[in-house]
């Protein structure tokens, strides 16, 4: 698989841990109504999603914002924008969103945000509120960085992403063209909305958005005299608060002005000045009210208008001057036009809707039809598309970048073995299963497929070598030993598998393959450990329960027994019972490949799901070849399915979906487990075959842990000695529980010893060329 396939694939990766980026409600601006519709669909619509929100204020003293606000910081302080970043960087957020308009970012032409965007470690996504035609240069500069610095970029209409491409010479496939989202409410008939404003008998029209003098409604006004000269009942609505900046410089001087030129004109009584910030039930009621919605704006340079989203999605008569978004939105019919400034073509225009009200209506069906694409459910489906190609974008950029190797030399140099994190995981009683990054999580207690892992390990570790007197390993395998013990349940000749950290079991039987990695466990134990307590209880804990395990239906839960039963051949090779187990295990996994697989699916199941290789490993180390011929046969399967076309690094099959035979394989998430599992396989080979091949495969598939992967990115961890538990799409999940760092610990092991037989091999192969010759 190459990068480019990777927006191919059928994931479902929607990520879900999101940061949006904006001023932020209580703030009266229209960028901070926008964020906390978007924030507030993504939580609803988006399953499992928890968004947080970073809010920019435009005051040192904030604003009392609710609880999803997370972090906030001043538009003007430069340091608290790196600040930010840190803050996003240590929630391990997966994509951040953010929101832009030049004026409310610090610095010049709020050139501050790149400082926040320059720090952060995971993809942004950009929307974009403002698109100048012709930008000053510093304006041009700053749109341009935050593209560079935004995996992708949105905008919310044609002539938005025509500027971006051709002004700010922004790629046209990094564009996500996204409607300005809008409250889905039905198509209603003005007059169930007017009697709660007392407007029963009126033609209602409304313009609604933060006072102030750029939004014409100067010309509104002298159109009105005329309007009134036909429709004595017609009110002209003027909805929203005065502009907060507005009223530091000037107070309600501007709001007067407007009220004394209607009251001059005579038409004082036919509009209406609402003096406030509606929520948005309120919203949209007056909308609801209003038969014609108008938006007399001064200029043609606005990109996108939410107040006009709004109305028009809502099926509302829009008469409009030709802005940009407003060129575009009422096209069609879908509403009327007029040139900017001229109120004699407002008032014209107005006349006719009122006259005509078949025109009028059908105007509304066609806008509200095509307002059902712009309703929040659908526009937050495609930002969430959007995050996802960003992640997925950002992981092929990174593969583009790795130094692949495909050498096969065996001059990599294994790390040292550091026990350190597997000693802050074990306690008196196990060890934890999971873990907060490199802190052991013990709300979530443990559970004896870990012990197992990790009694194995500890096995491995003191059989020979620096280990072999180690006093906390052998206290940890006694430790181990002991959970065991106590989770094996004589009545149900199985185990049990969680227990919470107040030493409760949570279950009277665990899963089939927690008794089967029971098994493997004790079956090492038996088969390595010179302690003879230890030997002596774990044979009479292995003759009670392997009788059981062909009752078992996990061929996962067969296999881990037959590695047990391996383990404990090394000591009683001859042991009838153990051998009987063997044979019906080994014929029913073989039963299993005969009925299932193919030519191009040598496998034992129809799908492909966790810790895969054990399966063929076991197979393989039988004495009979035809069974060993098909445990290497599904081996070599395994092991090319799982090799990147490019790099030819190890590309495990991913849990979220696996990989179900005649369907889209899953690339992630990658766990190391399968790493784990994949290298003590391919070491089993070698020392079957004796074929170099074998070794070197072992070698390479090691070092996905140490960044030989998909994103170039190491799992182990050398600060703490743990493993991180998983490949993400576009990052290390950052957590270090016991599955993870088990697999680690017992892939590097066996590699060790691996290694240094090899080495003894060929002292005396040396040895013996010496004495030939």
């Amino acid at each position: 698989m190459t990068p480019n396939d990777y927006t191919q694939k059928p994931w479902d990766a929607t990520p879900k841990n999101v940061a949006f980026i904006g001023d932020y409600l209580p703030r009266q601006c229209g960028i901070a109504t926008f964020t906390a519709d978007l924030y507030q669909s993504y939580n609803s619509f988006i399953p499992d999603a928890k968004p947080i929100v970073v809010s920019v204020n435009d005051t040192p003293e904030g604003y009392n914002y609710p609880s999803e606000v997370r972090y906030e910081f001043y538009q003007h302080d430069q340091e608290s924008y790196r600040k930010a970043a840190e803050f996003l960087n240590s929630k391990n957020t997966e994509v951040v969103c953010l929101q832009h308009e030049y004026g409310i970012y610090g610095g010049p032409a709020g050139s501050y945000i790149l400082t926040l965007l320059r720090n952060l470690t995971m993809p942004v996504v950009t929307t974009f509120h403002t698109i100048l035609k012709s930008p000053s240069q510093e304006q041009l500069l700053v749109l341009k960085s935050i593209a560079d610095l935004s995996a992708r970029v949105i905008c919310m209409s044609e002539k938005g992403r025509d500027f971006l491409i051709n002004v700010y010479e922004i790629p046209e496939e990094k564009i996500d063209l996204i409607p300005h989202g809008i409250p889905d409410h039905p198509f209603v008939d003005p007059h169930f909305y007017k009697d709660r404003f007392g407007m029963e008998s009126k033609q209602t029209l409304l313009t609604f958005g933060l006072l102030s003098p750029n939004k014409g409604i100067e010309n509104m006004i002298q159109a009105m005299p005329k309007i009134v000269a036909q429709f004595p009942n017609v009110v002209y609505m003027v909805l929203g608060a005065t502009h907060p900046h507005l009223i530091r410089h000037e107070g309600e001087a501007y709001r007067d002005k407007l009220k004394q030129m209607a009251a001059d004109l005579g038409v004082g009584d036919n509009v209406r000045f609402y003096n406030q910030f509606v929520e948005l039930d309120d919203l949209l009621e007056y909308l609801g009210a209003a038969d014609i919605y108008v938006t007399p704006y001064l200029n043609e340079a606005q990109i996108t208008s939410g107040t006009l989203s709004y109305a028009f999605g809502g099926g509302k008569a829009v008469v409009s001057t030709p802005y940009w978004h407003a060129t575009e939105l009422l096209a069609d019919d879908r509403g009327m036009l007029v040139p900017f400034n001229d109120s004699e073509a407002l008032a014209d225009a107005i006349l006719t809707l009122l006259a005509d009200e078949p025109m009028r209506h059908a105007m509304r069906k066609r806008a509200f039809l095509l307002g059902r694409d712009m309703t929040w459910e659908c526009v937050i489906g495609r930002y969430g598309d959007s995050f996802a190609k960003a992640r997925y974008e950002r992981m092929g950029a990174v593969m583009n970048q790795l130094p692949y190797e495909t050498s096969t030399s065996g001059s990599f140099q294994l790390p040292g073995i550091k026990l350190d994190h597997l000693f802050r995981l074990s306690d008196s009683t196990g060890i934890a299963q999971h873990a907060r990054y490199h802190l052991p999580f013990y709300e979530e207690g443990y559970c004896t497929d870990d012990v197992a892992r990790a009694l194995i390990l500890t096995l491995m570790l003191t059989e020979s070598g620096p280990y072999a007197n180690d006093s906390r390993l052998h206290q940890l395998t006694d430790t181990y030993s002991a959970f065991l013990n106590y989770a094996y349940n004589g009545d149900q000749q199985q185990f049990r598998n969680f227990m919470s950290y107040d030493r409760r079991w949570l279950e009277e039987v665990g899963s089939d393959d927690s008794t089967g990695r029971a098994i493997w466990a004790i079956g090492t134990c038996l088969g390595r450990s010179t302690n003879r307590n230890l030997t002596i209880w774990a044979m009479s804990v292995m003759e009670c329960v392997l009788p059981v395990i062909p009752n078992l239906s996990s061929p996962r839960a067969w296999a881990f027994a037959l590695l047990g039963i391996h383990e404990y051949q090394k000591r009683f090779s001859n042991d009838r019972l153990a051998k009987t187990i063997q044979r019906q295990l080994l014929e029913k996994l073989h039963f299993r490949y005969t009925e299932t697989a193919t030519e191009d699916w040598p496998w034992f199941e129809n799908s492909l799901n966790y810790d895969n290789a054990k399966m063929a490993h076991v197979m393989l180390l039988a004495d009979d070849p035809e069974l060993s011929a098909i445990g290497l046969r599904s081996l070599r399967w395994l092991v090319k399915i799982q090799t990147a076309e490019q790099g030819g690094h190890f590309q495990p099959i991913g849990s979220n979906g696996f990989y179900v035979k005649g369907q889209p394989r899953a690339y992630f998430d990658q766990q190391p487990l399968e790493a784990q599992s994949m290298v003590s396989a391919c070491l089993a080979a070698y020392e079957k075959t004796g074929d170099e091949k074998w070794y070197h495969r072992a070698v390479r598939i090691f070092r996905w842990f140490t960044g030989s992967n998909d994103l170039g990115l190491p799992l182990y961890d050398q600060r703490t000695g743990g493993c991180c538990d998983g490949l993400h799409t576009d990052r290390v999940n950052l957590n270090q529980g016991a599955e993870s760092t088990l697999s680690y610990l017992i892939a590097l092991t066996e590699l060790q010893a691996a290694q240094k037989q090899r080495a003894t091999n060929r002292r005396i192969d040396s040895t013996l060329k010496t004495l030939v010759g």
